[in-house]
């Protein structure tokens, strides 16, 4: 593959994702791996050796995801190489999510505001982890933004990479990983053990691009207190990863995130990122934003270095 289609592919995957996002009526390969991961969760998730079944259903579904798209691009590539570009289009755009974060996160805003606390609870819940039934308005934007910066890396940052460096296969198989740590990756009874190794293979996978997200972060805004928040927090996070975009969007914001919360029933005492206490406003969801349409744009321009230079 040449690089002038190369980039081809990677400029309309990306202009995909600007205009559409995740349109509900298109199956998405994400649905069917969360499907298959809680199948089989519910199967091998009980009994003794609890460490070693969540490994291996871990390991099991990494390679037959592995397995699956690097036979299909083979077999494409044999039909017709143009069926190869199409092909490598539509996963890269499944793969990528910066347009929906941008639009939940707006959502959560507005509802927040326009419908109340109740409403802007719900609306979160469907965009993190955590217990959000007792949160109040500024800890549901302070979620909302938090969310926003680490899933610039597991919705922008990482997906570019993996498919830089091992195509759609690559892409597929972060997105399975993802996917399994946002599912079974939990500190609680039901997944201390049973999924332990797909949190510990997810902080292995997004350990270089969370960084790198946090360092385009910091570039987009031209912010050394940003850059200072990401070297002084961004290891102080529970996570060996999240805890470097969410320092970095800190700085640029000026603000604190982080402390206490509840996942899944079970209380998680999270460090304080930042020094300003501040209210969240709209405008800082639009700081967020166009934070992350800049590192867009930052990550498209890496990809082009890389794909005409490598």
């Amino acid at each position: 593959m040449t690089p002038t289609t190369e980039l081809f592919i990677l400029l309309l995957a990306c202009l995909m994702d600007t205009l559409w996002g995740d349109p509900s009526w298109l199956p998405h390969p994400v649905v069917y791996f969360g499907n298959t991961i809680s199948f089989l969760e519910k199967r091998f998730n009980g009994g003794s050796f609890l460490l070693l079944r969540g490994a291996l259903m871990a390991i099991g579904l990494v390679l037959v995801v592995a397995l699956f798209f690097i036979g299909l691009m083979k077999l494409v590539d044999f039909i017709h190489p143009s069926l190869t570009i199409a092909v490598s289009v539509l996963f890269l755009f499944f793969g990528l999510a910066n347009r929906t974060l941008i639009v939940e996160g707006r959502m959560v805003f507005e509802v927040l505001d326009k419908q109340g606390l109740d409403a802007g609870r719900k609306q979160l819940a469907r965009i993190v982890g955590r217990d959000t039934s007792n949160l109040s308005a500024q800890q549901i934007r302070t979620a909302t933004l938090e969310t926003m910066a680490e899933n610039l890396s597991d919705g922008v940052v990482a997906p570019l990479f993996y498919y830089l460096l091992a195509g759609v296969p690559g892409i597929m198989c972060y997105k399975m990983i993802n996917t399994m740590d946002s599912m079974i990756g939990y500190k609680n009874d039901r997944y201390i053990l049973f999924g332990r190794f797909a949190a510990r293979l997810d902080d292995v996978a997004n350990y270089v691009p969370a960084r790198l997200t946090a360092f385009f972060m910091a570039l987009s805004g031209l912010s050394w207190r940003a850059l200072y928040y990401v070297f002084t927090f961004g290891g102080k996070h529970a996570s060996p990863n999240a805890g470097y975009p969410e320092a970095a969007l800190a700085g640029l914001l000026n603000a604190r995130f982080g402390g206490p919360n509840v996942y899944h029933g079970q209380l998680v005492d999270k460090p304080y990122i930042g020094f300003n206490t501040k209210e969240f406003t709209y405008s800082d969801f639009k700081i967020a934003a166009r934070t992350n349409l800049l590192v867009f744009v930052l990550c498209i321009l890496t990809s082009v270095v890389i794909i005409y230079t490598v």
